[in-house]
């Protein structure tokens, strides 16, 4: 028997209307102060509409170009209005635009634009979702409008449910009003002054002047009171879409403490237009002072975004990478992708361009410092350097710039004072010397004192004293500066024979073997506690030091680890005996019985030098009395 098969039909999805508007207005937008930025943003695209048209039809202006928004306020009636002397819409537009969601008009007029007209135009509405955000705060939402070049006007009317009525209206020129009839808890919208401070934050630098009534105080009425006056409450002109010329040094600090909220001036900052494949403008700034919550994880920071000219979101964490993230400023993308909400940006091949450039004018930037400003260098370095050098393992890319920039404490300078760069260091090495020498501790004071110091000292070699907590994670990145490896002076690889004359080394080979007797002795008495023991000339004035192998992990960055909680490997450490001190030969000539506890209290002795924790500090004391009793 044979089957036919079923034709097959295409059908449209079926959209639940009510539910479909209640999504997009309380999910995708997190806060609701940005409906006024949507709307001031289609007034704007409206105007801009009208002057591009305008180009080929110059009656549509009617004598009235002067372009502008306006927003007022009823509180009797509770309503907040929107008017432009934009382009305006005529009826089916309204059903077309208004009526039809995610539609975009601003998207279909640009799309239908060619050449200059394209390249030039501002718009900045391309989803078509930004109206309804009215609903967020307005239960009805009232539009008359009457296109450019018409006689007549419209009203569309809807509640936001699902369903709006369209209808004559009577307006007295070209443009749009949009009337939002504000819900019973959003009085605040009501108020002259949270009006304004919301429009500066979110749409200040809307090239269209947005205008409101003048307000003085009426001491008598005890409220502000509306004037006949109309003022300009934006600039109007974005600072940083200025030429440079253009913009004075105290109009940059004061810009500064407006998107920082700082009350000192910044340190530096730096300004720029990036034309090419992604196009954006950059004004970014390094403040004096560290923020207080600079290593707190969860804390919101980064630059302002705007995509022409239009404020999108306070931190764009994405603009920048982590380790600078204490810079502040404004970027300004042209094309930058976002999504549907505007509130988050999509990853992207732009987004990466931008953090990438971004990164390099900052370097850029603290490069400059670091050369011809070294005071004000010092001052970023105290505040944020431990910040930057997080850079050397995120930023693989800028690791030798970020490298150049860093700074250390050293036994050169002899205080705690992080004044030494790689460069520094160099320029004053040892003819032959071929490595960078460091020691890490948990203070200052512990990394200057450190046993591993004193045959350096003695030969007039530069130790880099490292004490801060992101020291360790940023050497498993930092392995090399122009070719020369950084080592630890606690590791026991180190090569101490390039260090020591022919004299030197014969010395060492006599008094290795002198001392294999109690070095196999202080083994055997160890064995359990220690890799290994050996002498070495590495000290001077202590009786003995441990050492880690050079691909495990040092004693400070163990102890890190454990005071975290991590799981740290159980090291054994390598005890290195120095046979000039005096204390190595008494404890060559002890009983059998005793040299169990001298073998033990010299390992603690080395492991306090250390910085570590000895495991049984009562037996310690003990077996010290002991033997000082004794003694």
């Amino acid at each position: 028997m044979s089957q036919t098969a079923s034709p097959s039909e295409t059908l449209g999805f079926q959209a639940e209307v009510k539910q479909l508007l209640h999504l997009m207005i309380h999910s995708l937008y997190s806060n609701k102060e940005i409906f006024l930025r949507e709307l001031v943003s289609n007034a704007s695209d409206a105007c801009d509409k009208l002057r591009f048209e305008a180009i080929d039809h110059p009656e549509l202006l009617a004598g009235d170009s002067d372009l502008a928004i306006r927003v007022s306020y009823d509180k009797a009636a509770r309503t907040l209005t929107l008017s432009d002397n934009g382009i305006g819409l005529s009826r089916d537009e309204a059903i077309a635009n208004l009526g039809t969601i995610a539609r975009s008009g601003t998207r279909e007029f640009f799309s239908q634009l060619t050449g200059d007209k394209q390249k030039d135009a501002q718009l900045i509405g391309q989803f078509g979702v930004g109206f309804y955000s009215s609903f967020i705060v307005a239960d009805k939402v009232t539009v008359v409008s009457r296109r450019a070049g018409s006689d007549s006007a419209i009203r569309w009317e809807s509640d936001g449910q699902g369903e709006f009525t369209v209808g004559e209206a009577e307006r007295a020129g070209r443009g749009t009003d949009v009337t939002l009839h504000l819900r019973a808890d959003e009085d605040e919208l009501l108020n002259g002054w949270k009006l304004r401070e919301i429009l500066r934050r979110y749409s200040d630098h809307i090239s269209l002047p947005i205008l409101m009534a003048k307000e003085e105080w009426d001491a008598e009425k005890n409220e502000q009171v509306k004037k006949d006056e109309w003022e300009a409450v934006n600039q109007a002109s974005a600072l940083w879409t200025r030429g440079k010329s253009d913009v004075t040094d105290e109009q940059y600090r004061e810009f500064y403490k407006t998107i920082s909220h700082d009350f000192d001036d910044p340190l530096a900052w730096t300004h720029n237009r990036v034309e090419g494949r992604s196009e954006y403008t950059q004004l970014l700034y390094l403040p004096k002072h560290a923020p207080f919550d600079l290593w707190d994880r969860d804390a919101r920071r980064g630059v302002k975004l705007y995509v022409k000219r239009v404020f999108i979101m306070d931190d764009a964490e994405q603009l920048l990478p982590s380790y600078l993230r204490f810079v502040r400023g404004v970027i300004d993308s042209a094309d930058l992708p976002l999504n549907v909400s505007r509130e988050i940006l999509q990853e992207s091949r732009d987004v990466r361009a931008i953090r990438e450039g971004s990164a390099k004018r900052i370097l850029s930037l603290l490069e400059d410092l670091a050369e011809n400003k070294k005071d004000d260098y010092a001052a970023f370095w105290t505040e944020f350097g431990q910040v930057l050098k997080e850079g050397t393992g995120e930023d693989p890319a800028n690791r030798e710039r970020i490298a150049k920039l860093l700074r250390f404490a050293s036994t050169h300078s002899g205080d705690a004072a992080q004044t030494v760069s790689l460069a520094d260091y160099l320029s004053r090495a040892k003819e032959g010397q071929d490595k960078i020498y460091y020691v890490t501790a948990d203070t200052h004071a512990a990394a200057a004192s450190s046993p591993h110091l004193e045959i350096f000292r003695k030969k007039g070699i530069e130790v880099l004293l490292l004490s801060d907590r992101v020291d360790e994670w940023m050497l498993s990145y930092l392995r090399e500066f122009e070719g020369k490896s950084l080592v630890s002076v606690a590791k026991g690889g180190l090569d101490l024979a390039d260090l020591a004359d022919d004299e030197e080394k014969k010395r060492q080979s006599e008094v290795t073997e002198e001392f294999k007797p109690l070095v196999e002795r202080l083994q055997q008495a160890l064995k359990d506690q220690v890799k290994e023991v050996r002498v070495t000339l590495r000290l001077v004035d202590s009786p003995a030091c441990v050492v880690v192998g050079q691909n495990e992990l040092s004693p400070h960055l163990l102890r890190m680890l454990k005071a975290a909680g991590q799981d740290a490997p159980d090291v054994k450490p390598v005890l290195e005996i120095n046979p000039e001190h005096a204390l190595i030969g008494r404890i060559g000539k002890a009983s059998d019985e005793e040299f169990g506890d001298w073998a033990s209290l010299l390992l603690d002795q080395a492991m306090l030098a250390e910085g570590a924790q000895i495991a049984d500090p009562a037996a310690f004391v003990k077996r010290m009395n002991t033997l000082l009793l004794k003694a």
